[in-house]
């Protein structure tokens, strides 16, 4: 199936998507904000803030001219991170078509709001876009393996399983394997909150705990995740997916994770402030974190690891405190899921 599309955000996955997009014979242009960083894609073939090692085909048209980038386009993938999504929406909406798909690949959870992406993309666009038509990719991808075409896996998600296998058939290729997944909140919300406890997996390993203590945290923070999810709508099956122990296994414990590097950096003594201004990228668990205890402390759910993250990152709790307190919490069972469910 041979599309044209637009891939909005010219980070590191974005322009690892526009590569495999375009070697798959989709007609694709590569939207970046700034343009001296278009204009640099453009003149070298290279993006120099993001995956520099990585050729991008000349095929792709960048620019930095949104118009541009959608112009009759049939599929929009919006690649920026999860807090600028609501205002790349908006400069959308001169454009917007009520054929076109959009689809997300922001893993966040906006701070305002407590919506997720598609929620997002949703409030803004629709109409005229139908929100049957706004879906979702995501699952256990880091860019830097997606760029050079290492095996990867993802989840396609819609309101309408035909536009959900169109993402599909856009995105399949013979290195990167979609399945389609037609719980959209459960995707979302495995794929934004896992972020959390890749920053809570960093700061156990800048510490120095082992693999005890990681197992642990894989475990109770997947049952932290699926109690939230299951009360906002989603299917428990999910989390046993790509979307949920895949990508938090992979985020959770990969070098190239960003979450994970900036926990760790933070259990080795750094501030907050200290560790993101050492990185070049985004981390979006910082502000899921601070949305994701927004949204469970709404809804009465109990989160005590994502709370413990919370606290360490904006409240300036000691991280070894943290731990002493999560590991000295009254006795409990291991229950997965809400009384409610």
């Amino acid at each position: 199936m041979q599309s044209s599309v637009a891939v909005l955000g010219a980070g590191s996955w974005g322009t690892a998507l526009a590569l495999r997009l375009s070697k798959g014979g989709h007609d694709v242009a590569l939207w970046a904000r700034r343009q001296e960083l278009a204009t640099a894609l453009r003149r070298d073939r290279r993006n120099p803030l993001y995956l520099p090692e990585i050729l991008v085909p000349a095929e792709v048209l960048v620019t930095s001219d949104l118009g541009e980038s959608v112009l009759g386009r049939s599929v929009w993938v919006v690649a920026t991170p999860s807090h600028a999504v609501r205002i790349l929406a908006e400069r959308l909406q001169p454009y917007v078509r009520e054929d076109v798909i959009v689809v997300s690949v922001a893993k966040g959870i906006e701070g305002d709001t407590l919506m997720t992406g598609t929620q997002v993309l949703g409030s803004v666009l629709t109409p005229p876009v139908p929100a049957s038509q706004i879906g979702v990719l995501s699952g256990p991808s880091h860019a830097e393996e997606v760029a050079v075409g290492k095996p990867t896996t993802l989840v396609a998600s819609a309101p309408d399983l035909i536009v959900a296998e169109t993402i599909q058939a856009v995105f399949m290729s013979p290195h990167l394997r979609v399945y389609v997944n037609e719980d959209l909140v459960g995707v979302e919300m495995g794929g934004s909150v896992k972020n959390v406890m890749a920053i809570a997996a960093g700061i156990g390993d800048g510490i120095g705990y082992g693999d005890n203590a990681k197992a642990a945290l894989l475990t109770r923070g997947m049952a932290e995740i699926q109690r939230l999810g299951v009360v906002v709508g989603a299917d428990p099956a999910t989390f046993a997916g790509l979307t949920g122990i895949g990508d938090l296994v992979v985020t959770c414990t990969s070098r190239h994770s960003r979450n994970r590097r900036l926990g760790e950096m933070i259990g080795k003594g750094m501030s907050l402030a200290e560790a993101t201004a050492s990185m070049q990228m985004v981390a979006e668990g910082v502000r899921t974190t601070a949305a994701t205890r927004a949204l469970a402390r709404k809804l009465g759910i109990d989160m005590p690891i994502t709370e413990a993250v919370y606290a360490i990152l904006f409240e300036d709790k000691r991280p070894v405190d943290a731990v002493r307190d999560l590991m000295t919490r009254a006795a409990k069972r291991e229950d997965w899921l809400p009384d409610t469910y």
